[in-house]
């Protein structure tokens, strides 16, 4: 048997965070990242809407980006102190999944972190808040997805956390707020929406559910990336509704090694920690190469290839000119193509890689990649990605 789950609300287009007002609740506590929600604007808004509605409000502000286990447990005792029927977090995807997290210690104070790690392992939720997402970046897609990432810095370990009860109930895709994305960012969330859709469709559990929006999603994004890089809104709202599709469909059909890797890595190296986006990025041609020494992973590579216009004789010729394609996307928005490029310290990589590795292989992630992998493989595609060599194993 398998499941198909999505929030049971997505509003989406422009001004549509005004379905606050709508809002059924006594209390709602707001978890926001880092101040530019408040500074464009958008926290009065959310916050008027809500008390026309009748709602009490708190915010729980500084989430970090990367959000630790022990901000997780701060906000959860907010809660616990505020007692809402209603979590609502709007910004980027750190406090949108940090609010995931906390959602569940908030419900089960005695539940320990170690407990999640597990995927689909959760106690079940919604005993005392449901749970609402408004996104302000176009990549993520937590608003409508089973997972959470939360950092222990003192491991170095990106967690992935995974499970349906975290589906948000209420998903607002507002483009008014993904305006205001800094370019940098904006390149960094779409090409993770862009690895989102590639993985989902590759994913051994992909389904007729999860193909049309992974393939729609994919795309969307080779459509309107560029122009929303360079600040044209109309470009920049579709992009917001592309990266949602693609977190349907990798919330049902999962991910694959190219996740697993950026996990492990981002908060690795002292000499640089490396934005999800731009990992996904950089990993994501040498993972293809990959998994198109299988078979069926290189056909559906091929169909990705075919729907977005590109040629070839035969599906290997498909398959490298989609990662061509992906190769120019990230040189024309300026993401290096290797971790030598992106400034990790050559000596601390040689240290590190085989511990990372193995961290890799046993993310939650690579369960559903095409093609199995072992710690001595991921160590060697670690060093395709580090050095830019082919990946011919």
């Amino acid at each position: 048997m398998a499941r198909f789950t999505l929030p049971r609300d997505i509003y989406y287009g422009k001004g549509t965070m005004e379905e606050l007002k709508n809002l059924d609740g006594k209390k709602a506590i707001i978890v926001l990242g880092g101040g530019s929600m408040k500074r464009f604007g958008f926290v009065d808004k959310a916050v008027n809407y809500l008390k026309e509605a009748g709602i009490e409000v708190q915010l729980f502000e500084n989430v970090e980006p990367d959000p630790s286990v022990e901000t997780v447990m701060k906000g959860a005792q907010a809660m616990r102190e505020f007692e809402p029927d209603w979590i609502i977090s709007m910004g980027g995807g750190s406090p949108i999944d940090a609010a995931k997290a906390m959602w569940v210690f908030y419900e089960y104070p005695d539940a320990k972190f170690e407990d999640l790690i597990t995927p689909f392992s959760f106690p079940k939720l919604r005993t005392k808040a449901k749970f609402l997402a408004i996104p302000s970046t176009s990549g993520t897609a937590t608003e409508v997805t089973a997972f959470s990432v939360i950092t222990d810095y003192a491991k170095g370990i990106k967690y992935p956390l995974a499970d349906f009860n975290i589906t948000p109930d209420v998903a607002i895709v507002d483009p008014d707020l993904a305006e205001t994305m800094p370019p940098k960012l904006t390149a960094h969330t779409g090409m993770d929406a862009l690895t989102h859709a590639i993985e989902a469709y590759v994913s051994t559990l992909n389904s007729p559910f999860t193909d049309p929006l992974a393939i729609k999603a994919i795309q969307m994004v080779f459509e309107f990336l560029p122009a929303s890089f360079a600040g044209d809104m109309k470009a920049r709202e579709q992009m917001h509704y592309a990266q949602c599709l693609a977190g349907m469909a990798f919330s049902n059909a999962l991910l694959g090694i190219v996740h697993s890797m950026a996990h492990k890595t981002g908060a690795a190296f002292e000499t640089g920690h490396i934005p999800h986006g731009c990992a996904n990025a950089m990993y994501l041609p040498f993972v293809i190469q990959y998994n198109a020494k299988d078979e069926t992973a290189k056909k559906r590579y091929a169909d990705i290839a075919r729907a977005v216009g590109l040629e070839g004789k035969d599906d290997c010729e498909l398959v490298n000119a989609l990662c061509k394609k992906i190769d120019a996307y990230n040189v024309a928005l300026n993401i290096p193509k290797t971790l030598k490029a992106f400034g990790i310290n050559e000596d601390e990589f040689k240290r590190k890689v085989a511990s990372i590795a193995e961290l890799a292989v046993g993310d939650a992630c690579t369960g559903s990649n095409p093609r199995a992998i072992t710690p001595k493989e991921m160590e060697k595609l670690l060093e395709c990605c580090y050095y830019g060599t082919e990946v011919d194993f």
